[in-house]
């Protein structure tokens, strides 16, 4: 049996677990009854060594509750369906807007094809058993319990889980103050990226256990410089379409009316 490295009670994360990188981070939440569930489960490819960790950990295959999704990104979700097949009992959970591009295995939206940058690989289809949204409870049983925010921006169907001190924080922010890649295309939305990076800011969550990279205290300062970050963003044609304006065009129309003239041309 394997040691079980929790990084706070009832949570084991299992790239932590493994001392190594896996893949996306891969929270595993248990009870007292060894009843569990996994948010998010990464690649297809790693996904037999992931279950055979957590067997080894004596945790019954069968005991597995839900699969949840934080988003529909194919670096969390590939290996959903093949994680179905290996815990038959469990219940593959998402928001409405991920399970749309989880059931019918999109490619696009998923970043599974990415034919600019010679992307190209699996995204199988998965059906979603229970479609959770802001307010939703993932009750596991005896007082472990998820409260489910929606926390839209990096894609509209971006989750969140608040237990306690702890925020499993999907792809909204990270311990350097990154945050889930912007992208039109991905359903991207900036001024909802600033509000749910504003939720995250506000809260009382002593702890933020994000989808990439490690575990780091919920900093107003951090949040706060990332949110100013951002928006800058919503007036920069660098996110073209996820920009709300672009004031150098405004400068133009009235340097149109001028005319224009090299000797006082900046």
């Amino acid at each position: 049996m394997l040691p079980r490295r929790e990084v706070f009670p009832h949570v084991i994360e299992i790239n932590y677990q493994a001392r190594q990188r896996l893949g996306c981070c891969v929270y595993l939440v248990f009870n007292d009854q060894n009843e569990w569930l996994l948010i998010d489960i990464g690649y297809e490819d790693t996904v037999g060594e992931i279950i055979e960790m957590i067997r080894q950990m004596d945790f019954p295959l069968a005991n597995c509750k839900y699969l949840i999704a934080t988003h529909a990104d194919v670096d969390h979700i590939q290996g959903l369906s093949r994680a179905k097949e290996l815990l038959p009992s469990a219940q593959v959970v998402a928001h409405p807007s991920a399970a749309r591009l989880l059931e019918v295995g999109d490619r696009i939206s998923t970043y599974a094809e990415i034919s600019a940058q010679g992307i190209s690989i699996d995204m199988p289809a998965c059906k979603v058993d229970l479609e959770v949204t802001e307010g939703d409870v993932i009750d596991l049983g005896g007082d472990v319990k998820l409260e489910v925010w929606h926390t839209p921006g990096h894609t509209d169907g971006q989750l969140a889980f608040r237990s306690g001190d702890l925020l499993f924080s999907g792809d909204n922010i990270y311990r350097d103050g990154c945050v889930g890649h912007i992208d039109a295309h991905h359903g991207s939305d900036i001024p909802d990226f600033i509000k749910s990076l504003e939720r995250i800011r506000d809260c009382d969550a002593r702890w933020l256990l994000p989808s990439h990279g490690p575990i780091f205290q919920n900093r107003k300062e951090l949040l706060q410089s990332t949110i100013d970050r951002l928006n800058t963003y919503l007036h920069m044609a660098d996110f073209g379409t996820c920009a709300v304006d672009w004031p150098l065009q405004d400068e133009w129309d009235e340097e149109l009316l001028k005319g224009f003239d090299p000797k006082t041309a900046e």
